[in-house]
């Protein structure tokens, strides 16, 4: 990684980050053993009544490894997670982790015709499921058979009790060798929200080195055996798996878990127990400045905020800020690359609306149509190699091919760097509109909109037209207690934005299209849009 010392955001490091790690070749179980073993009296994992300690969290890991062991689960068999946010859910995952099975996430919202797409191609031996969607497990079982299905809910008849298993096998003592660099830890979907699913293999080195990355981009100031992480964020998404339950782990952290985000909710487990992380989506941050009574609550412990899933509008990162006093950490990252790439440092430059700079050890390229590097703010597709990306897709050599070339993995995302190495997202390569042989960025058009008094959230797309290409269209969605103006809207726009941005139409709803993570679904905009036409 010598190149790195060239790039331009190599002197953007503030004092206190390391520039290079060194990333150690060691499986995720490896670490979870590490802390387990210095932190065994410190709270692993607090949600409502439950309270869980690193050394009972490790015996109830071991000895459910131990039973899955005994029912014939071996090294490399993927096992199914249909798990929200539940204690047992990190004890499924590293439990998989010290056998050497392979993750398999899956929406515990799913419908059959999802899961059954997902078993299809991952092809599962087991499934661990809660009782939100048992239902839909039993109704696929004539499509697809798993030899065995865990429940870790005790209400239910269904399937092998994962409580019971643990309560009756001893802890397994023989952790199954790992090849990190090429045994696959996780299967990660993606591509659900524009087209045919893909499986990002992420190995044990993908997910320890981004990790070490993460953690080290928070520098010093985030320590080890003194945070405490607010996780509200699904575990089932790359992102809280990462961010919050992964790097958690490493730090012998708290792992505060949230059943369901509920904002009213949150902000009282925030006051009782003083989280110290947060790493957020949008739709959260968005909730939070917009509760009436959030002033009221002491959000005063937190002391880190990241940004996930989706960008975070400007005006709601002003908002936040001025509630908490602390700061967000705008970054970016894929699935593909488990999934952090980017940061905003908490100390040095901060560049609101960018993603910041890349992570240590990850290298950047802006590129053209011609696949040649472009200049600083020119906008073209944002490359990325680095030890957190992915090894491929599961079985699925053409759109593994089409995503890495030679080690630089292609996101589909369009962005531009700025003469201090920072970075910027404009938007997916498939949301871009042409208007009228202009090129529209839909990510521009909603910060703007994001400003405007009335405007809860909104979303822009672009519906096809047979004289211009494409319309610029926004869906909005007003604030409690307020009525949207049209008219006055398209009026902020005008001021705001060049004439061939402002959208020709505009529409209020009463809320927008969201996946269970709160991502927008910007295509059930544009199916909805040629359904009526």
């Amino acid at each position: 990684m010598s190149q790195l010392k060239e790039r331009r955001w190599y002197k953007a490091y503030p004092e206190g980050i390391e520039k290079e790690l060194e990333i150690p070749e060691i499986s995720l179980y490896a670490v979870f053993q590490k802390t387990a073993e210095r932190y065994g009296n410190r709270a692993a994992i607090i949600q409502e009544d439950i309270n869980i300690s690193y050394k009972r969290l490790k015996n109830k890991v071991d000895r459910l490894a131990g039973a899955w062991s005994k029912l014939g689960l071996t090294k490399g068999d993927r096992i199914g997670l249909m798990v929200s946010n539940h204690p047992y859910y990190i004890v499924s995952y590293y439990a998989a982790m010290k056998l050497g099975l392979i993750v398999v996430q899956v929406n515990p919202r799913y419908t059959t015709r999802e899961l059954l797409q997902i078993a299809n191609d991952a092809e599962p031996k087991c499934i661990v499921v809660e009782g939100l969607a048992i239902q839909t497990v039993n109704k696929v079982k004539d499509m697809y058979t798993f030899e065995h299905i865990f429940v870790i809910d005790g209400k239910s008849s269904e399937g092998l009790h994962v409580e019971e298993l643990v309560q009756s096998t001893e802890p397994l003592e023989v952790t199954v060798p790992i090849d990190v660099k090429e045994d696959v830890a996780v299967i990660q979907y993606t591509g659900g929200t524009t087209g045919s699913i893909k499986g990002a293999m992420l190995t044990h080195y993908n997910l320890v080195a981004n990790i070490h990355q993460s953690h080290g981009m928070f520098g010093k100031d985030m320590r080890f055996g003194k945070e405490i992480v607010l996780t509200a964020t699904p575990l089932y998404h790359v992102y809280a798996m990462t961010t919050a339950m992964n790097q958690g782990i490493y730090l012998g952290a708290t792992i505060l878990l949230i059943k369901k985000f509920e904002v009213g909710q949150v902000l009282e487990v925030i006051e009782k127990y003083r989280p110290t992380f947060f790493p957020g989506v949008p739709k959260m941050y968005n909730a939070i400045v917009n509760y009436k009574e959030v002033e009221k609550y002491n959000l005063s412990s937190l002391k880190f905020c990241s940004c996930g899933s989706a960008p975070l509008p400007i005006e709601v990162i002003r908002k936040f800020e001025q509630l908490t006093g602390t700061v967000i950490g705008e970054g970016f990252g894929l699935s593909e690359a488990s999934p952090s790439t980017h940061r905003n440092p908490p100390r040095g430059v901060r560049k609101i609306g960018s993603i910041g700079i890349p992570f240590p050890n990850t290298d950047c390229k802006i590129m053209g149509e011609d696949n040649v590097e472009l200049p600083n703010d020119c906008i073209g597709e944002l490359v990325i190699k680095g030890p957190q990306v992915m090894k491929g897709y599961w079985r699925n050599e053409d759109e593994t091919r089409h995503a890495l070339k030679e080690g630089w993995l292609y996101t589909g995302d369009l962005a531009k760097q700025d003469e201090d190495g920072y970075f910027y997202i404009v938007g997916r390569k498939k949301e871009m509109i042409i208007n009228g042989g202009f090129n529209v960025y839909p990510q521009e058009i909603e910060n703007i909109l994001y400003e405007h008094p009335d405007i809860q959230e909104c979303a822009v797309v672009g519906i096809p037209d047979s004289k211009i290409g494409e319309i610029v269209k926004a869906y909005l969605v007003a604030k409690e207690g307020k009525t949207i103006d049209l008219d006055e809207v398209k009026g902020f726009c005008y001021r705001n934005l060049t004439p061939y941005k402002v959208p020709k139409e505009f529409e209020v709803i009463d809320e927008l299209p969201r996946n269970t993570v709160g991502k927008i679904l910007k295509r059930v905009l544009i199916e909805r849009e040629s359904n009526n036409s």
